[in-house]
Order: structure tokens, then sequence, then C-alpha cells
């Protein structure tokens, strides 16, 4: 039987590692574990291949390919031929060209890095009490509540007191909406926002939400880095937050990023880091001189119960500075759309 390469989602990360247990200890780090013949599953020209690392290849396709299963001895086979190729790669003296050198140092700190997070969560793992903390701050607690609201978004707070001073006089709130809103969605619908829970929103829109009588609007302008709004209260509502166990693991993502985010803010303070060369983004060149304007990206991620209904959204909120045109010809910003407070 003819027996061709597989084409695994896992060759770059296997193959990295043997070629870095290739080169430990080269550089005074700890040489690679000896490999005896009782722990092997195979030999290639008198190197063992380890059962570890045959069981490790199969854990990762198994991830990464969802539980699709791939016949053992083709996983082994794979491992066979890799040993070959490294072996060759070897007897050609590869591993000392200035280019393989170079991969197998960024292979090493890739995987370096892997490991450091992971012992990282593991010293450091998410509490209960973390868990039940969060869960009352997105899902629960005073997130029992929903609100339906209109606004309409102008780029001055000027802009929205001549608006305020239209609605008093009487004037149609949904009509002024689609007329004089930027954001583009809600001014096609008079503003409206549906429904929503208090921290969907950022801080200052959820506040005046809050703070409004049903069927009052606002009547000084609310200013949120989208820019100015307008907002109109129309009703609220009881809800039954789901309970802590059927959101408990969409919530557990969230909480481990915050502590790796938190440890990696804590070395970088400690650490001596210069800047030798200043990296920037190319940005094409508009018709007219550009001038820098920093924006904020929303990044929204949903948090969902068992059945698969969305109960809260986490959202980061990323200063971004750019060339761009004129504010003429700025894009539209969207404002209050259903998303989570603002994170720093």
């Amino acid at each position: 039987m003819k027996k061709n390469f597989i084409p695994l989602l896992v060759v770059g990360t296997a193959l990295l590692v043997t070629a870095c247990d290739q080169k430990a200890g080269d550089n005074g780090s700890a040489p690679a574990p000896v490999v005896n013949k009782a722990d092997a599953i195979a030999v290639v020209n008198g190197k063992y291949i380890a059962k570890t690392t045959f069981d490790n290849m199969e854990k990762e396709i198994a991830e990464r390919s969802q539980g699709q299963a791939i016949p053992k001895e083709k996983l082994l086979e794979e491992l066979i031929q890799r040993e070959l190729l490294v072996q060759d790669a070897l007897q050609k003296q590869l591993d000392k060209s200035p280019e393989v050198v170079e991969r197998l140092d960024e292979a090493k700190k890739a995987i370096l890095t892997q490991a450091e997070v992971q012992n990282f969560m593991k010293a450091n793992p998410v509490t209960d009490a973390e868990i039940k903390a969060e869960y009352d701050s997105k899902v629960g607690g005073n997130n029992n509540t929903e609100y339906k609201a209109r606004h309409i978004l102008v780029k001055t707070e000027a802009e929205a007191k001549k608006l305020i001073a239209e609605l008093d006089k009487g004037a149609d709130f949904a009509k002024l909406a689609n007329k004089n809103s930027l954001d583009g969605k809600e001014a096609q619908n008079g503003g409206d926002l549906g429904w929503f829970v208090a921290n969907q929103m950022v801080e200052p829109f959820s506040k005046a939400v809050i703070a409004l009588e049903k069927g009052k609007y606002t009547k000084t302008p609310v200013q949120t880095q989208f820019g100015w709004h307008v907002i109109l209260r129309e009703d609220s509502r009881a809800q039954t937050p789901p309970p802590l166990e059927a959101v408990k693991e969409q919530l557990m993502p969230f909480l481990q990023r915050k502590k790796v985010q938190d440890m990696l803010e804590n070395l970088r303070k400690t650490a001596k880091v210069e800047i030798l060369m200043p990296v920037k983004d190319e940005a094409a060149k508009p018709a007219e001189a550009p001038k820098p304007v920093t924006e904020e990206v929303v990044i929204e991620e949903e948090i969902k119960d068992k059945d698969g209904k969305t109960v809260a959204k986490e959202v980061d909120v990323e200063e971004v500075t750019e060339e761009k045109a004129p504010v003429a010809e700025e894009k539209k910003p969207e404002a209050a759309k259903p998303a989570t407070e603002k994170k720093k």
C-alpha cells in the first residue's frame, strides 16, 4: 500500500516541538528527556518516538478537529515520516543554517509563552467567588430589569439641545431621530434600540436610561464616546436571569483572560522596555490633508445560556489612532448598541 503524507491539522505544532527537542541544551537550557524503549511507540533508525508524543498529537487533533477521529495507524505513520525528515535535515546540518536557527528560536518562544500562561492559570485558577461576582455584574444581580428606549445621536451638545427644545414644543421623537440621528441603523426606525439590560450600554447612557421615568426623555444631552445623545425611555420590565450554573462555562473564559491580562500589565510595568523603531500602520492618503482622529473600536463577545440564548455581552473598547479625512467624510459612529459596559 502506498503511504502518503497525511494533511493533519497539527503539522506545525508537532513539528516545531520535535525540532525544538533536537536543539534543546544548545543554549544552556535543560536537554530533551531521554526516551526509553519501554516508553516508546516506535523506533526510527535507533531514535525512539515516545508514547506521550503520540498521545499529545492524538489529543490535539481531536480538539482542533472537533472530535473527528483519525485512524491511529495513520497518526503513527505521520510521526514516523516526520522523524525521518528531522533525521535527514539534521544529517544535512540544516539546523545550523541562520534561517532555521531563527525559526527554531521563535518556535521555542511560542511554546514557552503558552507554557507560562498555562502555569499562571494553574497557580491562579478562577474561583467560585469570582464567577459569582461576574455573574452578578453581567447577568444576575441588578440586571433583572430590561429597558426599552430610543435615542438620537448628534455630533455636538448644541445640536442635542436644539432637539430637546423641539421635543419640549411637542415634536415627535421618532421623526426627529429619522431626520437627525447619526446612528445609521436606528435612524431608519426612529432611534429604536429595542429591549436591553443596563450593562449592555456604555455607562453614561445606561445611567441616563435608569434615571428616566417611563415616557420621559433626557432634558440635558448625554455624552458618550460616540457623541451626544437625546434619550427617550419608553418602557421597562422585570426579567428572570438564567441560573448561575447555566452560564458558568461562558463566564470562565472572560475571567481567565482578565487574569492573564492583569498579569501581563504587571510584567509590563516592572520591565524596562525601549522602543528602538516606532511602528505605525500606513493609512491610505485621502484627497484632502488628513488629521489624526482617535476612535474607539468596540469588540463584543456574547454570553449564552445552555439553550443558546444570549443573556449578556462582554465588550472591549479599544482606542485606535489613524489617519482620517476631514470630519465631513468621517464614518458615522455607531452608538449605544446592545453592548456591555465599557472596560478599560
